[in-house]
């Protein structure tokens, strides 16, 4: 039986698995977001009048997201943002937040906005249980999609934000993409990484670059 845990006034009862010694603890402002989401799109018919419009996952993997957004062309700034996610609560409560942060205060710039990491999210909602962090990536790589659509609508292909994958395992086939994946999935080690990836196992020459990666990944996400 999971055991009860001490809260904090930003936090209610949450348990602990017994395989872990994570606590999976929502704050107040997750479950506000998750139970009354912002800028949630409802109905997709509706959504017309837009500048952008990025998608991310697939609903056959159970993690799927659509962003739209609306651009003032003289500010370059990000006015508004809505969304629609296939994704489990803490991606629907980040995405949620995600989609305050780039309107709020008259919108944000549309170049501070691609600067937004996962962990900027996580901090204004208190905090995310590790094992969840992963979910607050979703509606970032969905934004950027969104923004690169509206480049390409607007004619500013000098602007697009490439996304680039890089083979580091040509044995076992796994790239850059696949390690960060890992890392936001909780491995943190060689021997984790290696058990969700197979990477260096039968190329163990590559084992250098898969350490520092871990650690960039790593540092970028959890600090």
């Amino acid at each position: 039986m999971a055991k009860k845990i001490k809260t904090t006034a930003a936090c209610s009862v949450d348990v602990v698995p017994k395989s872990t010694d994570d606590t999976w603890i929502y704050t107040d402002i997750v479950k506000e977001h998750f139970f009354h989401p912002k800028n949630l799109v409802t109905d997709t018919a509706k959504m017309k009048d837009y500048d952008g419009l990025g998608m991310v996952g697939s609903p056959a993997c159970g993690d799927m997201m659509k962003i739209w957004i609306k651009v003032d062309k003289k500010t370059d700034k990000i006015k508004e943002m809505k969304w629609q996610t296939f994704g489990c609560g803490s991606a629907i409560a980040a995405t949620s937040m995600l989609s305050v942060m780039v309107s709020e205060k008259n919108g944000m710039k549309i170049n501070k906005a691609l600067a937004i990491k996962p962990q900027d999210i996580t901090k204004r909602l208190g905090d995310l249980p590790t094992r969840k962090i992963h979910c607050s990536v979703l509606g970032d790589k969905a934004l950027r999609s969104a923004v690169n659509n509206y480049f390409i609508k607007s004619k500013q292909n000098d602007r697009v934000v490439k996304e680039q994958v890089r083979i580091i395992d040509k044995i076992a086939k796994v790239t850059d993409h696949d390690i960060e994946e890992a890392v936001l999935e909780g491995a943190h080690t060689l021997e984790a990484v290696q058990k969700k990836t197979k990477v260096g196992i039968g190329n163990p020459e590559v084992i250098p670059e898969v350490e520092q990666l871990i650690r960039f990944y790593t540092e970028k996400y959890f600090g």
